[in-house]
């Protein structure tokens, strides 16, 4: 994963803090809370809170937080000429959501559709017959609610944009509040101390303080990240502005997440502080199953099936191999007991166990879920 920053001032580099990126990894904290070993107590106590009607509704959308961190949760990165300034309150940032175009918020909210057309950009499935028709395609592999939202969305984004709205504002009535009133003042002291690192210190430890995943080339013109997933983009973009925005998160750990849509400001949101994952296997059962992710498809793979359940088709399509070859991994995966599989009708869908990956130590699990 890279940023290309060639010709990015000084001072196009900011930090800040987001309330309704906070949220989102909240709600991701809820929905995978195997994901999140340090966050068990807090996520229990905060859905057992939660009332039925509130919790319906998170079911209903909760693959857009769930599978893939959808981009509606930084809107302030996909405003034509908005500077990328993040606002105080969530209030503030669902105003900025609302500012997002249909075709820019419709994209986001489907990302876990077009997951494959992510990097790529174009015509969004509002304006796109044939990505329209492969959206509903995909959702349908995902599931009945899935397929229901993104035909909702298509048919009357407005309506769904108001839900969506409404949705995050009764999220912040029940928990949220009280959750950001209490994370935030370290959020926001991490964003200035890492400002002044970035001032006296410069950009090449300024990165290493937010993670050591992240490194900047000799020449000062690209940002990498140690990721599995493939991607680029530019921290030059006449239409959102110069600039790349860092923000923090207390509740993000593992994942280190990268903003690299075609038109959006780049975004590095990353956890602050790493809690630790209970110890390892047996040896023998360790072996067996280290060997089974030694080879780098399938630890591609295991991204993927870390955060939802998927066919051998979407694997496929995702990564541009094909199925025969999809299931030859997944084969020696099973063998393993690291992926289980289920159908639902005449979908069959595999995923990774979490909970059994975090006895192969942090390092593994951190890895595919950064």
């Amino acid at each position: 994963m890279s940023i290309d920053i060639t010709g990015l001032p000084a001072e196009g580099v900011v930090f800040g803090t987001s309330p309704l990126a906070e949220l989102g990894v909240c709600l991701h904290a809820l929905a995978e809370p195997g994901h999140h070993p340090g966050l068990h107590g807090w996520a229990t106590a905060t859905a057992a809170g939660l009332q039925p009607d509130l919790a319906d509704r998170l079911h209903e959308a909760e693959f857009l937080w769930r599978t893939t961190f959808s981009d509606v949760f930084m809107p302030f990165a996909g405003l034509t000429g908005g500077g990328g300034g993040t606002g105080e309150t969530l209030a503030d940032e669902l105003d900025l959501l609302d500012r997002l175009d249909d075709e820019r918020f419709v994209s986001a909210a489907l990302e876990f559709t077009c997951v494959s057309c992510y990097s790529t950009g174009g015509p969004s499935p509002l304006s796109d017959p044939a990505r329209r028709e492969r959206s509903l395609e995909l959702a349908a592999g995902r599931g009945p609610r899935q397929l229901d939202f993104t035909r909702r969305l298509l048919d009357d984004p407005a309506a769904v944009r108001t839900w969506i709205r409404r949705l995050f504002e009764d999220c912040d009535e029940a928990f949220f509040a009280d959750t950001w009133r209490r994370v935030s003042p370290r959020l926001a002291a991490d964003a200035r101390h890492k400002t002044e690192l970035l001032r006296h210190k410069g950009l090449d430890e300024t990165l290493r303080a937010v993670s050591p995943a992240l490194s900047v080339d000799g020449d000062r013109t690209r940002i990498s990240a140690d990721k599995l997933a493939v991607g680029r983009t530019t921290a030059i973009d006449p239409a959102v502005g110069a600039g790349l925005t860092l923000i923090p998160t207390s509740f993000g750990w593992p994942h280190l997440l990268i903003l690299h849509a075609p038109g959006w400001r780049p975004v590095i949101h990353y956890p602050v502080g790493s809690p630790e994952l209970p110890g390892a296997s047996p040896v023998e059962l360790l072996t067996l199953r280290m060997e089974a992710l030694a080879h780098p498809m399938r630890m591609r793979l295991c991204r993927h099936l870390a955060r939802a359940a998927h066919t051998t088709s979407e694997l496929a399509d995702t990564y541009g191999i094909t199925a025969p070859e999809v299931s030859r991994h997944l084969s020696v995966l099973k063998r393993a007991g690291l992926v289980t599989t289920r159908r639902r009708g005449r979908y069959v869908l595999h995923q990774l166990d979490v909970t059994l990956v975090a006895r192969l130590g942090s390092d593994f699990l951190e890895t595919v879920l950064r």
